[in-house]
């Protein structure tokens, strides 16, 4: 499908227009064909080079590359609220391990369903997701559009790591590269805590035969980090490295609790590391080192967590927290500039993912971009655009999504979402769990 952008305002970025410009966007086969100033001598000429199937007005739209969630988990979003205000151990072990013992691969796909209209109406074009029941959500991801990097947990509490990483190595044989390449899958081991040097072992081998990376979990509280020092005698990212995990291409969620040679370490494996501020701070697990991992070189992504811990899947959120946080926290406003957040939410999130031609808007990258409106008095006045996007934008301003060339969302409308249909669905399953009273939320 051939579609022009016309006259949408952009952002700086390499190889493209200046700061403010107005400029066309061409789009063909799901990716980027040009990006063009408005005014050029060719522009009075572009309306005729097409056809073009259609052609969206850009004016008084800002064009910014699709956010990407790095890290989440779709099939914990029906559990939004159950679980607030508790520690992570707490919180897993005696609210969301039991409920989710009764989770049907029906309530994977509908919370999926519900994760993923609420992500596209924010701007979200990529998420990654760990969880189990995968099938569904795959099954979520290709019928909806979004791009998605799937991997399915592994845990080895009890000996039941070896049948999880057979159902994880099965999805990324069927899956990877599915849906015209916006499915991409990893092997998901929970944490260091939830998995023995054994079954580590095993994944690391096991992602090098099948050439994909891995997705963890690792340092995110100081309890975990007390009990790998007791049973091994190590950090958990050096238990990580112990056992094959950074000798593959590797995602690490949260790293709250790094040490000094945790980051030397990582920058050394090329650990890409996702941060989750929100979700951290929500569960009092503490605040990563992010301007020590960036100067080190590392790539930093953002993810919202799961709606369960976060609650919101909202990348806005957390793009303006990451910038923020790390200000007050190190009391240097340089510390995580606005233009850093909006790359962390953008293409360093996809980097992360180890996705290529992700999340920057150039030619021969992949179409997933949003149209922002910036009418909106809290935009006013026109000043510094990065400045605007990451301290003054929220998610209600995205008014168009499209990922790999196609519009998922537009003015208000899902377009291959039932928003009624997954409402009612939730509800009826929150209530099976006992997570909503029989007669609804709201009673009778």
């Amino acid at each position: 499908m051939r579609i022009l952008i016309s006259n949408a305002m952009n952002l700086p970025a390499a190889g493209s227009p200046t700061v403010g410009s107005r400029v066309d966007i061409g789009i063909e086969d799901g990716k980027i064909l040009f990006i063009e100033e408005h005014t050029s001598p060719d522009a009075a000429n572009r309306l005729q080079q097409g056809p073009w199937d259609r052609i969206i007005a850009g004016r008084g739209r800002l064009a910014l590359p699709g956010l990407v969630n790095a890290h989440t988990h779709l099939g914990m979003t029906m559990l939004r609220g159950y679980g607030d205000d508790l520690p992570l151990m707490v919180w897993l072990q005696e609210r969301m391990w039991p409920v989710e013992d009764q989770l049907s691969p029906e309530d994977i796909y509908w919370s999926a369903l519900l994760a993923i209209g609420e992500m596209l109406k924010g701007g979200v074009t990529t998420c990654a997701d760990m969880y189990f029941h995968m099938e569904a959500a795959v099954q979520a991801a290709v019928e909806t559009g979004i791009r998605a990097s799937l991997s399915r947990g592994i845990q080895d509490i009890g000996g039941s790591g070896l049948r999880g990483l057979e159902e994880a190595a099965a999805l990324c044989r069927e899956w990877q590269g599915a849906a015209d390449g916006r499915i991409t899958t990893a092997l998901g081991p929970h944490a260091p805590y939830t998995c023995s040097p054994g079954i580590l072992q095993r994944v690391a081998d096991v992602a090098a035969r099948l050439d994909v990376p891995i997705h963890i979990h690792a340092a995110e509280t100081r309890d975990e980090a007390a009990e790998i020092a007791a049973k091994y005698g190590r950090t958990p990212l050096e238990m990580l490295a112990d056992n094959g995990i950074l000798d593959v291409p590797v995602t690490a969620a949260h790293c709250v609790h790094l040490e000094e040679g945790d980051i030397s370490l990582a920058a050394e494996k090329n650990v890409k590391i996702i941060h989750c501020p929100t979700s951290n701070l929500k569960l009092g697990s503490g605040i990563a080192p992010v301007p020590k991992m960036l100067a080190a070189g590392l790539t930093v992504g953002l993810g919202t967590d799961s709606a369960a811990s976060n609650n919101r899947l909202d990348v806005w959120q957390e793009m303006r927290m990451a910038a923020l946080l790390h200000k007050g926290t190190n009391e240097d406003p340089t510390a995580v500039p606005a233009g850093r957040a909006l790359q962390m939410a953008t293409y360093l999130g996809a980097e992360a993912l180890h996705l290529e031609r992700v999340g920057k808007l150039l030619p021969g990258w992949k179409a997933d971009l949003i149209l922002v409106d910036t009418d909106g008095l809290h935009w006013q006045p026109d000043y510094e655009p990065i400045g605007r996007v990451v301290y003054a934008g929220e998610r209600g301003d995205v008014s168009l999504v499209m990922v790999n060339g196609r519009v998922l969302y537009e003015n208000g409308n899902l377009l291959t979402i039932d928003e009624e249909l997954v409402r009612h669905q939730v509800e009826k399953r929150a209530q099976r769990l006992g997570l909503l009273p029989a007669d609804g939320p709201n009673g009778p």
